[in-house]
């Protein structure tokens, strides 16, 4: 007999409160996750459709996975359905438990996963931690903060690469991406002071939301 998954502590939201969820009825999909066979995610998945009901949302799928959150995305089918069907615009919004239930895998990996749910124009929001999400009060902060840990990385990346980058200019050669064209920085700061949202920004100039931030902020 399958053991009930015992609920996170902390105190849900209350599901009455509507989230900033633009126009239209969002297309929801529910992920859970429990380590153990002898662990049943039915209370967890129970209170998410709730939630999402409450919202007003759609849900579309109910993917779970049984495996520890230490396992990446290729270990777990659940999490690389998630991301598969992400990629593809199958749903609007990915509704969690709480971000250990999405990943344990560490802050960078975790991070991860969450920019690239945004590069992909999928919003993702905490049940018990409404701090932790694309949507509502904190989403700009929550944009913000993505937009500098992946910079931070891209960072990381570049030097790696940098030696050989600087061999390559002295034999003459022009290497690197070029800078991104001002028109594209004052067009996106243009809308930011018609009051625009970033994700309105994105959608107009056909970018992630990330991205917005990051042309604003050029």
């Amino acid at each position: 007999m399958k053991t009930p998954e015992i609920p996170s502590k902390s105190k849900p939201p209350k599901a009455d409160v509507l989230l900033n969820s633009g126009s239209g009825r969002r297309r929801t999909l529910i992920y859970g996750r429990v380590s153990t066979g002898d662990q049943d995610a039915g209370n967890q998945i129970a209170q998410l459709r709730q939630y999402a009901t409450a919202q007003g949302w759609e849900v579309v799928d109910v993917i779970t996975d049984v495996a520890s959150g230490s396992k990446n995305a290729t270990e777990r089918a659940g999490l690389g359905k998630v991301l598969m069907l992400a990629h593809q615009k199958r749903f609007d919004v990915l509704l969690f438990w709480s971000l250990c239930r999405l990943s344990r895998e560490g802050a960078r990996q975790t991070i991860a996963y969450l920019t690239q749910l945004e590069s992909f124009g999928v919003d993702f929001h905490s049940f018990t931690e409404p701090y932790l999400s694309s949507l509502g009060v904190f989403s700009d902060a929550i944009i913000a903060l993505l937009s500098a840990l992946a910079k931070q990385e891209r960072l990381r990346i570049g030097e790696r690469t940098r030696a050989g980058l600087e061999r390559a200019k002295a034999n003459g050669k022009a290497l690197g991406r070029p800078r991104t064209s001002m028109d594209r920085v004052e067009e996106a700061r243009r809308l930011r002071n018609e009051r625009l949202s970033y994700s309105e920004i994105g959608q107009r100039m056909g970018v992630s939301r990330v991205r917005a931030y990051q042309l604003v902020n050029e």
